[in-house]
């Protein structure tokens, strides 16, 4: 007789297989159906850094277009009502004021688009922006799980303190075992292949 999962030879009595502990059925009785093999598990494959930077690439240019168009819309008719004025002594640094004023405001226009634009694309469906599309990787929790909108925020607001430490904290994702940059720590998120 033969165990009918393993194959292995049982030795007469047996009720159960010395090998992989399948029951044997006994005389008379029906036998048992074999155990179907399990799966075996996907071993995760986390994406690196240079596969990381090419889909940030993608992104900023796709970000950077509509930007582009934005800062042109508002800063040509700017310069030219500032050329075509006549100008008092008094008038310059209010002018200096209310041009630095509108750039400031710009940028954090554009800051928050870009915050934005990444949060909602990591914590949507796709759970990964465009860019990251094109490459093959979505960003997950620690358990393979797609993140939330207030975890996707809170990830890329760890990326303004990557960037404030020479952008080492992105360097991280180059060298560290589950290739994981300081924002995904912070935020217990990894990137890995999809």
């Amino acid at each position: 007789m033969f165990c009918s999962h393993c194959g292995a030879s049982l030795e007469e009595g047996a009720k159960f297989c010395a090998r992989c502990g399948t029951p044997v059925p006994g005389p008379g009785s029906a036998p048992i159906p074999p155990i179907p093999p399990t799966p075996a598990v996907k071993a995760v494959e986390y994406a690196g850094f240079w596969r990381r930077f090419v889909a940030y690439i993608i992104d900023r240019i796709i970000i950077g277009i509509p930007a582009s168009i934005l800062i042109l819309a508002m800063v040509v008719p700017s310069i030219v009502a500032l050329c075509n004025r006549n100008w008092n002594v008094e008038d310059v640094p209010v002018a200096i004021v209310t041009f630095i004023m509108g750039w400031i405001w710009l940028a954090m226009l554009i800051v928050i688009v870009h915050v934005l634009y990444f949060t909602w694309f990591e914590s949507s469906r796709f759970q990964a922006t465009p860019g990251k599309m094109v490459l093959g990787i979505i960003v997950t929790d620690m358990h393979g799980q797609r993140i939330s909108f207030l975890r996707a925020l809170g990830r890329n607001a760890g990326k303004i303190l990557s960037h404030l430490i020479l952008n080492i904290g992105f360097i991280l994702a180059g060298v560290t075992a589950k290739k994981q940059a300081l924002h995904d720590m912070l935020a217990d998120c990894l990137v890995v292949m999809k």
